[in-house]
C-alpha cells in the first residue's frame, strides 16, 4: 500500500494538484514514523498544500467527503477509517507535545503545529478582551459623543454606533468599504477614548497610543487621513486631546521590532509594547503569523482597535484572519445587551432581525454608507455586485458593455491598441501616465526641485495599471516592459528619467518601506536620483536617493492588485488575464475596482469569474 500511495502522490504532483514541497513534507512525516498509515500522510500532504491557497488548516470533513475544493482528487482508496488512524498516529496529537500535525477535534481541522499555535494565540488573546469592561459611560463622554456626531441624515449612523461599541471593551473591529469613513470614525473614537481614560484616571493622564499598518504605503495613508480628519474637525476636538492623537503611523514590523533573519520580534509576551491603545489600519492585509505576534506583544491593559475592509484581498501569506473575525458583521449579529447599549448611548434603534451571542460579534461594527460613491456611481454598483457574489450578473458585466455605457465612471476596452490609448492619455478626460510624463517636462515651471518632484509624484499617483498575475503577456512583468516602450521608446537602459520603482522590502536605514513608490528624476547637477515622499514629513516632504543606494525594487507602471491595497487612484485600469485563472476571485476584482476614486477601466479578453469561495 505504501508504494502505491507514494506513486499516487507523484501523480498528484505531476498533475499540479500537489506541490513538490508538500510531497517532501510527506516524506518527512514518513521518516518520523515508518509505520504511519497512508491516510495520515495523505492529510499531511494536503494540509501543507493548503498554505499555497492562503489557508492554515485542512477541513477534514470536506476533504474526506470529497467536497470542493478537493473533488478533483480521488482519495477514497486511502481514506478508510481515517479517524481511528488519526487517533493512533505518532505524528498527530490534539496539541500536546511536539507533533508536526495537530488535530482540532472540535472543528475537525488539521493544522501544521506552527499555525495551530498561532491560531491558539489569536483566539486566546482576543477572547480575553471581548468582555465589556464598562457597564455605563459617563455623562461627559455621552455629551462629547453627541457633539462629534450631531444629528445625521444617514440613519442609522454607523460611525456613531462604532464609537459607542468600541468604548465598551478592550477590543473592537471597525470594517467597511472604501469611502465609508473608517479613518474619520477612528479619529473621533480616539478623541473620545482619550477623554474617557482621563475621566477614569485623572485629567492630566496622557495615554500611550500606537498607530500602525501592515505596509509603509498603508501607514503613510492612514497618517495623512488622520491629519486631514483632525483639520476638518477643527475646534470640535480640544487641542490638548488632539496633541495626544498620533499623527504618524508605523509599520507593524517596525512597531514590534523586526529581528533580521528570524521570525521573531523584540516585542513579545515577555517584552510587551508600552501602550494604552493600539490601532491597526488595513487589518485585512495581516496574516495569521503576524496577527499572533502582534497580539502576543499587547500589554494586558491595552485596547486594540482593528480597521479594514473585510471584503478586500487577504494577505499573501497564509491566514485570512480579519475576514474570519468579521464573520457576522454584515448581518448585525448582536445580542440584546449589545442592542440595548447601542440604543442607550448612540440613540440608534436598530432592528433586531437576528441575534447572536458570539462575543466577537458584539464588538464588531460594519460601516455601510459610502460617502465616496453615491447611488448613481457605476464604480460603487459594480463593486457591490462582485462583493455580494452575484456571479451570473458579474459574468454578464464582464462579457458585455451595457453597464459601462450606462455609467460615465466605468469604461471597458477589449483591444490592445485601446489599452495603449488609455495608458498614453488619448482619452483626455481620463487620468493617465501622460499626466506625470508631461509634468517631468514642466521642470522650469517650479521655483524649487522639491516642488517639481512633488508634483511629478502626485501626477503619477492619479493613475495606475493593476494586474491579477505576474507572468503572461498581460501580467505585471510584461506590461511594465510594454508600457515603458510606449512612454519612453528611446530609453533602453535600466535607469532613465521617469522610471517609477516600488520598494519591495523595508529599508529602515533609508526610511523606505515595502510598497513605497518613487520616480527617477535628475537633480540640480543633472545626476539621476530617485525621489520619494518622505515617511517622516516633520523632516522633509521629498527625499532624493542615489540609484545605487536603493535595492529590492521593481518597475511600477503595473502592480498586482495585492500590492495596490492601501492605495487609491483617480483612475484605475484593471487588466484581466486572457484565460480563466483561479486567482480571478470576487475579492480580487472587488479590490481592483475599489482602488478607483473617479474612473475604472476594465481591459477584458473574455474570462470567467471564479465561482468558488
Amino acid at each position: 500500500m505504501t508504494d502505491k500511495f507514494f506513486t499516487f502522490l507523484e501523480k498528484c504532483v505531476a498533475e499540479g494538484k500537489l506541490s513538490y514541497l508538500s510531497n517532501a513534507f510527506v516524506k518527512f512525516l514518513h521518516e518520523q514514523n515508518n509505520n504511519e498509515q497512508p491516510v495520515v500522510l495523505l492529510a499531511g500532504a494536503f494540509v501543507s498544500q493548503q498554505l499555497n491557497k492562503g489557508e492554515v488548516y485542512l477541513d477534514l470533513n470536506a476533504f474526506f467527503e470529497n467536497e470542493a475544493p478537493f473533488n478533483e482528487i480521488e482519495i477514497s482508496e486511502f481514506s478508510a477509517d481515517w479517524q481511528t488512524h488519526f487517533s493512533n498516529s505518532k505524528v498527530i496529537t490534539n496539541g500536546e507535545g511536539n507533533s508536526p500535525l495537530v488535530w482540532d477535534k472540535a472543528r475537525n481541522h488539521l493544522y501544521l503545529r506552527r499555525y495551530f499555535i498561532y491560531q491558539e494565540t489569536v483566539d486566546e488573546v482576543i477572547s480575553k478582551r471581548l468582555q465589556p469592561i464598562r457597564k455605563e459611560l459617563p455623562v461627559e463622554i455621552i455629551k462629547q459623543l453627541n457633539v462629534l456626531f450631531p444629528s445625521s441624515k444617514i440613519i442609522p449612523d454607523w460611525q456613531k454606533i462604532a464609537c459607542t461599541v468600541a468604548l465598551r471593551s478592550k477590543f473592537c473591529i471597525i470594517t467597511g468599504g472604501p469611502g465609508t469613513g473608517k479613518t474619520t470614525t477612528l479619529t473621533k473614537l480616539l478623541a473620545l477614548s482619550v477623554s474617557l481614560l482621563r475621566f477614569e484616571e485623572n485629567e492630566n493622564f496622557k495615554p500611550e497610543i500606537l498607530l500602525a499598518a501592515p505596509t509603509g504605503k498603508a501607514a503613510n495613508r492612514v497618517s495623512q487621513s488622520i491629519n486631514n480628519a483632525l483639520n476638518q474637525l477643527g475646534e470640535i476636538i480640544k487641542n490638548d486631546v488632539k496633541a495626544l492623537i498620533p499623527k504618524k503611523a508605523s509599520t507593524i514590523h517596525r512597531l514590534l521590532g523586526s529581528r533580521p533573519n528570524t521570525r521573531l520580534y523584540k516585542k513579545n509576551r515577555d517584552n510587551p509594547l508600552i501602550a494604552d491603545i493600539v490601532i491597526i489600519d488595513e487589518a485585512s492585509m495581516i496574516d495569521l503569523e503576524m496577527m499572533a505576534a502582534l497580539l502576543e506583544a499587547l500589554p494586558e491593559k491595552a485596547q486594540l482597535i482593528l480597521l479594514g475592509d473585510k471584503d478586500q484581498l487577504s494577505s499573501v501569506e497564509p491566514g485570512y484572519v480579519f475576514g474570519n473575525l468579521c464573520f457576522g458583521a454584515k448581518h448585525i449579529c448582536y445580542n440584546d445587551n449589545t442592542f440595548d447599549w447601542i440604543q442607550k448611548y448612540s440613540g440608534e434603534n436598530l432592528a433586531r432581525k437576528s441575534t447572536s451571542n458570539f462575543p466577537i460579534n458584539q464588538q464588531t461594527v460594519m460601516l455601510r454608507h459610502s460617502y465616496r460613491f453615491d447611488k448613481n456611481s457605476g464604480i460603487g454598483k459594480l463593486a457591490k455586485i462582485f462583493n455580494t457574489r452575484q456571479l451570473q450578473r458579474a459574468q454578464n458585466i464582464v462579457n458585455t458593455d451595457k453597464i459601462f455605457q450606462k455609467y460615465e465612471d466605468l469604461h471597458k476596452i477589449t483591444r490592445f491598441d485601446e489599452l495603449k490609448n488609455v495608458v498614453l492619455g488619448k482619452n483626455t478626460f481620463l487620468a493617465s501616465y501622460s499626466n506625470y510624463r508631461d509634468e517631468i517636462k514642466n521642470r522650469t515651471n517650479y521655483s524649487t526641485l522639491d516642488e517639481w518632484a512633488e508634483n511629478v509624484l502626485n501626477a503619477f499617483d492619479t493613475f495606475r495599471i493593476l494586474c491579477a498575475i505576474h507572468e503572461s503577456d498581460l501580467g505585471v512583468k510584461a506590461l511594465n516592459h510594454t508600457v515603458q516602450s510606449w512612454l519612453f521608446p528611446e530609453e533602453k537602459s535600466i535607469w532613465f528619467e521617469g522610471r517609477p520603482v516600488m520598494i519591495t522590502k523595508n529599508d529602515y536605514n533609508l526610511g523606505l518601506m515595502n510598497g513605497d513608490i518613487g520616480i527617477a528624476l535628475k537633480d540640480k547637477d543633472q545626476n539621476l536620483k530617485v525621489v520619494f515622499f518622505s515617511n517622516d514629513e516633520t523632516v522633509e516632504k521629498i527625499r532624493w536617493y542615489s540609484t545605487s543606494r536603493i535595492s529590492d525594487i521593481q518597475t511600477a507602471f503595473a502592480l498586482t492588485v495585492h500590492k495596490s491595497q492601501g492605495s487609491e487612484f483617480d483612475h484605475t485600469l484593471f487588466v484581466s488575464p486572457r484565460s480563466d485563472v483561479k486567482i480571478l476571485t470576487k475579492e480580487l476584482i472587488y479590490t481592483a475596482i475599489t482602488r478607483a476614486k473617479r474612473n475604472f477601466t476594465l481591459f477584458s479578453c473574455g474570462v470567467n469569474v471564479d465561482s468558488g469561495d
